[in-house]
């Protein structure tokens, strides 16, 4: 979903009128929040490889509404172009992907040897075809306010603005192939240590045990351990 910031910048950045609303799981709105290129957030009650036929219908019907001009399909699943078909948008937009001739009409050709990054392709795809890609794509950043800031810092006793912070994410959804070793992850923390930096893991429940093998090949001094908070 960060990587996907890229595309709604640029996307914003070439038509700052356009309107943006994504269709994306439950867990990600938080952080659609905090994107100020998007206009709606739309909740995908679906689970990852659900086929769902009926109800993915009846979504893109209700989806009618709102007479969308173009959806850019990220996934390179068939079950990912359905919605934007029933929903009769006309433009959809997407990589050929599982045969989706017909569901998806502006079809492109994924060449990971011009695109061998994720955001990379997803940027292409807000562009006209064959069209390259500018040489700075737009880097992802949320919006925040000082007092969300101070308020979280406060509640897991991390606050200090003067000692600069490595944040890292050691976790993946879908396993290890997506994930950096957590002994490289380890070394990059000890490195920032040393320097006298702080280094935060950040993420879910199923994250604790690549975050706790990160923790003990590091020479942390202190270990917090909160609840996770999308509140802010």
């Amino acid at each position: 979903m960060m990587m996907a910031q890229s595309l709604f910048m640029l996307l914003k950045k070439n038509n700052p009128d356009c309107h943006i609303d994504v269709l994306a799981p439950g867990w990600s709105l938080p952080l659609l929040a905090h994107m100020p290129e998007v206009s709606g957030a739309i909740s995908s009650p679906f689970q990852h490889g659900e086929m769902a036929f009926y109800q993915r219908y009846r979504l893109g019907k209700s989806l009618r509404v709102h007479h969308y001009d173009q959806t850019i399909i990220l996934p390179n699943s068939m079950k990912s172009a359905l919605i934007p078909y029933w929903a009769r948008i006309p433009l959809r937009t997407g990589f050929v992907g599982e045969m989706r001739y017909g569901l998806v009409n502006d079809t492109r050709k994924l060449d990971k040897a011009s695109l061998p990054k994720t955001v990379m392709q997803f940027t292409s795809l807000g562009l006209p075809a064959r069209q390259a890609l500018p040489d700075n794509i737009p880097i992802p950043r949320l919006a925040s306010n000082e007092l969300d800031i101070s308020a979280s810092l406060n509640a897991l006793n991390l606050a200090d603005a003067e000692t600069p912070v490595l944040g890292l994410c050691p976790g993946a959804e879908f396993g290890p192939a997506k994930q950096w070793p957590a002994r490289h992850l380890a070394t990059l923390a000890n490195d920032r240590l040393d320097q006298g930096w702080q280094v935060w893991l950040l993420g879910s429940n199923n994250d604790l045990d690549v975050c706790s093998d990160i923790n003990t090949s590091t020479r942390a001094v202190k270990t917090w351990h909160a609840k996770q908070s999308w509140d802010r």
